[in-house]
């Protein structure tokens, strides 16, 4: 659906975009991930038409996409608080030249978006979270291909950021492929099928979720002894030497040690070993493995 080759944008001498290169699946929720000043929003901008790009290309269905409907939601929707929800709405149908039945289309998106007894009354009542999910009903009212939603539970309650994720969810069953920016990493994990992470005006890593976890997650082991004498530390502190570990830390005030390593299954073994060599009985070893969070935390620290 997207394709966006070697996109440049600068303001003066501030290079924003330095070659972006990133490839959003058709009919798939895309994360789009990055700190602060990395480039996301204006590469939605440019994607939406909204700001003109210095150089590169953003193809959409193969092309320039000129025939692509594209609906998108900013972080705060400036919405018209002297009307009410219904009222916007076919203000919106009028704006982009809707050709079907109205009336039919805003009971349609009002009912997606839960806000039929909302849409009653006037807008300069509503809640952050009304304002969001009528601003979703105005950019799906079109039936977009591409919906690009800006941090669309940003400053929500976990009731108001529950009812927008599973409008996302019902949304990402109809086809339309979405791109979701947000600072809310579990959020993605739920609904993406796909992620890229942004660092420095570039895309860091993209791909597939469970791809982009299975390369980049590094494995740790969580040991408790039900004895923790020097012995023991001794003997778990000696299988950093081992080249299937890379460190051991010992936390002395929870008595547990992590030991990080590329193949888990490998340190696991050895761990074992060592601990039957030395007559000490593990009380619990646990494998942990990195999540989305801890791998964004390491991109956008240079790390990965």
């Amino acid at each position: 659906m997207v394709n966006i080759r070697n996109l440049q944008k600068s303001y003066g001498a501030f290079r924003v975009l330095d070659g972006l290169n990133m490839e959003v699946p058709a009919g798939e929720v895309y994360g789009f991930l990055g700190k602060n000043g990395c480039g996301k929003t204006t590469t939605m901008n440019i994607l939406c038409n909204i700001i003109p790009k210095d150089g590169g290309d953003v193809l959409l269905n193969g092309g320039e996409g000129e025939n692509v409907r594209i609906g998108y939601l900013p972080e705060t929707p400036s919405l018209f608080n002297f009307m009410n929800g219904y009222e916007y709405l076919r203000y919106i149908a009028a704006c982009c030249k809707y050709e079907g039945n109205i009336d039919a289309r805003v009971d349609e998106v009002l009912e997606i978006t839960d806000m039929r007894e909302g849409a009653k009354r006037q807008i300069k009542g509503y809640s952050r979270g009304m304002n969001q999910r009528l601003g979703i009903a105005a950019v799906m009212f079109n039936h977009p291909q591409l919906l690009v939603l800006d941090e669309p539970t940003s400053a929500l309650d976990p009731e108001g950021r529950a009812d927008v994720m599973g409008i996302i969810r019902q949304l990402s069953q109809t086809g339309c492929t979405i791109i979701l920016c947000t600072h809310i990493l579990s959020d993605v994990e739920k609904v993406a099928g796909s992620v890229g992470i942004m660092s420095n005006g570039r895309m860091a890593i993209e791909g597939k979720i469970a791809d982009v976890v299975q390369r980049y997650a590094r494995g740790e082991i969580e040991l408790r002894l039900y004895e923790t004498n020097e012995q023991g530390v001794n003997a778990v502190r000696s299988l950093e030497q081992l080249p299937v570990i890379d460190k051991v830390d010992f936390y002395d005030k929870t008595g547990i040690f992590v030991l990080r390593a590329e193949d888990t299954q490998a340190a696991s073994r050895e761990l074992v070993n060592a601990l039957a060599k030395n007559d000490i009985i593990p009380y619990e070893i646990k494998t942990v493995t990195e999540n989305l969070e801890q791998i964004y935390l390491k991109v956008v620290g240079g790390n990965v």
